[in-house]
């Protein structure tokens, strides 16, 4: 039996936002709900059965409060909200989603853009030590590293100290051109962009240059105790045991500490086994440490990514069960 249901616009602005450049929005939502979705003015027009009227509804009620707290809506973040209503989260997503963060050196805002981003930016507000652990494309680094900067510009640190373990992925240090320098940066650079879209390059090249922020390898980090600072120990599925223990004990008075990485994505030589595996059995439970794990849901890259990550988890999950 065919349903009907009628939701209404406030303005024409609303209808270009929610339908997408040359209505690819609404080809979203059509091919993913079953529902039919006709808009004539300021009038839309839902058919289909029970059930799949229901979820557009729902879905288009969700984009429209977003759209009227001031997001733009992407074919990603529509995409996003289909798949958390078809989950049974997406209620009450607008609000989560509204909170400007900061802006970029250029104005954009930086709001949360999944539900697990927001769920991420209160640990790092609430906690002294966060682990970020998840795919690539969550935002994971990128968000500590906002939450730095605005600490920095709030005075509640003196620096920042950014760091990743210089772990070969598929080639050898000794083989790449340069001085040692020149060889490690490569394993730096999606810091420097991070601080960049933030910061923009020369005021970071100056903080750089003063020391307020410090980007190096994770084996310039032994032997001190970092007070007042903001700590990222980014990549961190590429740590040993005894790295991971050697970051987690410089953290002196007053710092913070973030740790992101990708337990499905380890790079060391075969027979090591992952600091950032082993961490969460060992801290889970300390008061003033949280553990937020990020899913192929909080990808806000092309949609695309977030089929590749899901496609691996079911091989993964194949593998496991020995099927």
């Amino acid at each position: 039996m065919t349903k009907e249901s009628k939701l209404y616009l406030q303005n024409a602005t609303e209808a270009m936002n929610l339908l997408g450049p040359e209505d690819a929005h609404l080809k979203l939502l059509e091919e993913h709900l079953g529902a039919r979705l006709v808009v004539r003015g300021e009038e839309m027009s839902i058919t289909g059965s029970a059930a799949e009227v229901e979820r557009m509804e729902t879905v288009v009620k969700e984009l429209l409060d977003m759209v009227r707290q001031g997001h733009h809506l992407t074919a990603a973040g529509v995409s996003y909200v289909i798949s958390q209503v078809e989950e049974g989260h997406g209620l009450g997503m607008a609000n989560a989603l509204a909170k400007v963060i900061a802006t970029t050196h250029r104005g954009r805002p930086i709001k949360a853009k999944t539900l697990g981003q927001a769920k991420y930016l209160e640990d790092l507000e609430k906690n002294s030590i966060v682990f970020g652990i998840g795919p690539a494309g969550t935002g994971k680094t990128y968000l500590a590293v906002v939450m730095a900067v605005l600490a920095l510009r709030a005075k509640e640190v003196n620096r920042i100290v950014l760091t990743r373990p210089a772990v070969e992925a598929g080639e050898k240090l000794g083989f790449l051109p340069g001085d040692l320098q020149e060889k490690i940066d490569p394993y730096l650079r999606p810091l420097y962009d991070a601080l960049y879209d933030l910061l923009g390059p020369e005021t970071t090249q100056r903080y750089v240059e003063k020391g307020t922020i410090e980007i190096a390898p994770l084996a310039y980090m032994r032997g001190r105790t970092l007070d007042d600072s903001f700590m990222i120990l980014d990549e961190a599925q590429n740590t040993t045991p005894e790295q991971m223990k050697m970051f987690l004990t410089r953290i002196g008075y007053g710092s913070h500490a973030v740790v992101t990485g990708d337990v499905t994505q380890v790079d060391l030589p075969r027979g090591h086994y992952s600091g950032l595996k082993e961490v969460q059995n060992i801290l889970k439970g300390i008061p003033d440490i949280a553990f937020h794990y990020f899913t192929a849901a909080d990808v806000v890259r092309n949609p695309l990514v977030q089929k590749i990550i899901q496609a691996y988890e079911k091989a993964e999950e194949k593998l496991g069960t020995g099927q």
